[in-house]
């Protein structure tokens, strides 16, 4: 992750006085407005032509709650005893800190606010803080996820007042301690797990999340042949909020890159005629265990996950299409699972009621012949795809067991774009022509999903119109 380290040690004023008058000025230009600091960074910044933004710009680019206090700065201290972890803010924050088990984390969760960080630091990992992750966790809901390289007790944070340049501070410090004393601590607090509740139930009764989603009448499209039924599709942004995903060479996040590619595909199936709902269309967190379900209450005829991938091989490259396994094709497919299965891990998200089988859900994908489906339209796209931009050698169709994959009576597939992890891709990617060009071929292969098949007069083998 291309990020700029900052650490403190000591006291929090253990700054230069170049550093001090630099984040002086930082606060001055946040409490004036926030929005004029991006500006200026923009103006410093690479060129943003169609690549995703830093979090801070992507940040600023998002509809942001009128008055809503800035996150200023964030900064670690590792010392003998302790990790302090300190969060700037320009105004009072209501916040509450717990903890989550397995893996071990510090949530720290609070009212939407304004991000104006580059981005977490890289840490030594000699402290208890291992990594972390800040963004909107849900609509009027920000949070901090600290993921921890052993267990500690978190003590009551102190709230400092604005002084000598810096402003509101809240500091928390992390104390070493055992597991069986973390574990006994750990978990959703009740009054949050019912609100988490109650956001669920919202979400279920909603239509979609964004304005204009009814498409428009489907008088040419070729989704209809032979039927006047719409077909539904269900388009789904990986990651998002508080989860970036990939992180490119360039600094371009994958939730961005997927966001957009995402709404150029639903703008062209919706001029094809199909009846197309998106899981999100902002930059928020979504849990994994939402995504599927929202395309069953949608009724869909085929769910589309949209992702783009990163390998420590930088010479990996091309897009490639997943559909759901227990096992994995390969080592390579089955490690991408786990990685993306990580989303609602990375956010703090409740997964105590979780006790899903794949391997009953296969049984029920079988008897609905929703994984031959699945297959088909990957094949398809695998074929759209190949005439618009590079294949991922040696093969393309891979499946492994994908949590947003596991509906058992919605066709889909989960589609990586591409490496943002490669030069090639990574830059084709931050185009908006190749951008439509993806989304078209998507399309194309989505009608082909839903053309009529019928038996080849010559071999009797099935062909599609």
């Amino acid at each position: 992750m291309l990020t700029i380290r900052k650490r403190f040690a000591g006291t929090l004023a253990g700054n230069t006085g170049e550093m001090r008058l630099k984040q002086a000025m930082t606060r001055i230009l946040a409490f004036a407005g926030g929005f004029l600091l991006w500006a200026v960074a923009s103006a410093v910044a690479q060129p943003a032509v169609v690549p995703g933004p830093g979090p801070a710009v992507a940040a600023a680019m998002q509809p942001q709650p009128a008055g809503a206090p800035v996150v200023l700065d964030a900064r670690i201290g590792e010392h003998a005893d302790r990790t302090r972890f300190v969060v700037e803010f320009s105004d009072p924050v209501k916040f509450r800190v717990f903890t989550l088990a397995n893996p071990d984390r510090v949530v720290i969760d609070m009212p939407e606010v304004l991000w104006r960080l580059n981005g977490p630091p890289v840490l030594a990992g000699r402290g208890a803080v291992h990594s972390y992750r800040y963004g909107l966790f849900r609509p009027g809901n920000s949070r901090f996820v600290i993921e921890l390289n052993g267990p500690v007790t978190a003590t009551d944070p102190l709230v400092l007042p604005p002084e000598d340049g810096y402003g509101y501070r809240l500091v928390l410090d992390l104390f070493p301690t055992t597991q069986a004393a973390f574990d006994k601590h750990a978990g959703w607090p009740a009054d949050l797990r019912a609100r988490e509740a109650a956001a669920a139930q919202m979400a279920s009764l909603a239509p979609d999340q964004a304005a204009g989603e009814t498409p428009p009448p489907a008088a040419h499209g070729t989704a209809h042949k032979g039927t006047s039924t719409r077909k539904v599709i269900v388009i789904d942004p990986g990651h998002g909020g508080i989860d970036s995903g990939t992180i490119g060479i360039t600094g371009m996040e994958e939730k961005n890159v997927v966001l957009d590619v995402g709404k150029r595909l639903a703008a062209d199936l919706r001029a094809r005629g199909y009846t197309v709902y998106m899981t999100r269309t902002t930059d928020v967190f979504i849990p994994l265990f939402d995504r599927d379900p929202f395309a069953r209450r949608h009724h869909a005829d085929l769910f589309i996950s949209l992702h783009s991938d990163s390998n420590p091989d930088k010479g990996v490259h091309g897009a490639s299409v997943y559909t759901l396994s227990e096992k994995g094709s390969d080592k390579e497919a089955a490690a991408l699972a786990r990685q993306e299965n990580q989303s609602d891990i990375i956010a703090g998200v409740d997964l105590s009621g979780d006790n899903s089988s794949v391997a009953s859900i296969l049984i029920d994908l079988a008897q609905r012949d929703t994984m031959n489906k699945s297959s088909r339209f990957a094949t398809e796209a695998v074929g759209s795809l190949r005439r618009t931009t590079d294949i991922l050698a040696p093969e393309p169709h891979r499946s492994a067991n994908f949590v947003v994959l596991r509906s058992p009576d919605v066709p889909g597939a989960l589609i990586e774009l591409g490496y943002l992890s490669n030069t090639d891709d990574c830059h084709q990617m931050a185009t908006s022509d190749w951008r439509n060009r993806a989304a078209g071929a998507i399309a194309d292969a989505v009608d082909r999903q839903f053309a009529p098949v019928v038996a080849s007069p010559v071999t009797g083998e099935r062909a599609v119109e």
